[in-house]
Formats: C-alpha cells, sequence, structure tokens
C-alpha cells in the first residue's frame, strides 16, 4: 500500500492571517529554500511505506522545514515544533500544518544522510545564485570591476578556496 500524506497546500489562502503569502515577502529565504528543496530527488527519503497510523508529512515539507530553521538557527526539535505556531515563515513554508517534536526528530533521525546531503546542495545551490554570504567572502552580484589596492590576504586562491569548502563542509557535519 503506498504511503500517506498530509495534505499541503501553499496556495489555499489561511484565515490569520488572511493569507500568509502576503506576510512573507518574495525576496525571503524560505521561497528559496522551498523552490530548492523543490528541485531536489527526494526519493530515497525514509517514510512509512506500509500506510498504517495517521498520514504522515511529506519529506519535501519536512526537509524544507529543518534546512530553514537550521540556517535561521534553531536546532531543537520542540523549538522547530514552537516555530510552527510562532514564525510567519514557518507556518508559510508548512502550509499552516504543525508537525509534533516526535515527527520532526524522527524524520531527522530516519532521513539523516539525505538531510545532510540536501543540507550541502542548498547552500552549494544559493552560493551559485549568489544569494548567500558564504563564511568572511561576499559573493558579489554582478561583475563590475574596481580598481583597489587588494592585500594578500584578502585575495582567495585556489588552495585557499578548497581548505573553504572542506572547513564548510566540516561546520555542515557538526551542525547535523
Amino acid at each position: 500500500m503506498p504511503a500517506r500524506f498530509v495534505n499541503i497546500d501553499h496556495a489555499t489562502p489561511l484565515l490569520l492571517p488572511p493569507d500568509l503569502r502576503d506576510r512573507v515577502g518574495p525576496d525571503h529565504m524560505v521561497h528559496f529554500i522551498m523552490d530548492a528543496v523543490a528541485a531536489l530527488d527526494l526519493r530515497l527519503a525514509q517514510t512509512n511505506e506500509r500506510g498504517t497510523g495517521k498520514a504522515q508529512y511529506p519529506p519535501s515539507m519536512m526537509l524544507g522545514l529543518l534546512i530553514y530553521c537550521y540556517a535561521t538557527g534553531t536546532f531543537s526539535s520542540r523549538r522547530i515544533e514552537t516555530q510552527t505556531y510562532e514564525n510567519v515563515a514557518v507556518r508559510y513554508l508548512t502550509a499552516d500544518t504543525h508537525p509534533d517534536h516526535d515527527s520532526i526528530c524522527k524524520f531527522r533521525r530516519e532521513n539523516k544522510e539525505l538531510l545532510a546531503s540536501a543540507f550541502h546542495q542548498v547552500i552549494e545551490l544559493a552560493a551559485r545564485a549568489r544569494v548567500l554570504r558564504v563564511g568572511d567572502l561576499t559573493v558579489s552580484i554582478n561583475g563590475t570591476k574596481i580598481l583597489a589596492n587588494a592585500s594578500k590576504h584578502s585575495a582567495v586562491s585556489y588552495g585557499h578556496c578548497v581548505e573553504q569548502i572542506k572547513l564548510a563542509e566540516d561546520q555542515i557535519a557538526e551542525l547535523l
């Protein structure tokens, strides 16, 4: 029997506020994360394939919820559950559904490799799309050339860039 999921409909207006889309700006980070997670291959996500019990939350929503909360500094499952009630962007991401802390923790535990891989892919996508500041490096929006006195400490060599990527991967692994 196929897995059953809770219906997540971001297009349905909600009662309070009348429509969460009006409360989350078009350039908010939650839109980028939702689009990035939608582009990922989530076929390997661990779900209850028996179809028994209550309906599940879709892996794309749970993954987006964890990535957004991690990116904004919220790591505790109980705190993430609270954010689904209090934070407008999180309420928009979850379509005003509220997964409990046990569901969040279980999803995180059963999909540890998927979460690590997806988190890394979303950060890499954000860096390539130039919407992310990575460490002490600011990714520029355009290619305007400006004459300046650059010190050798501010110029980034290939070796230093590889070290920074390794450091970012280690920090992601520690975070997860």
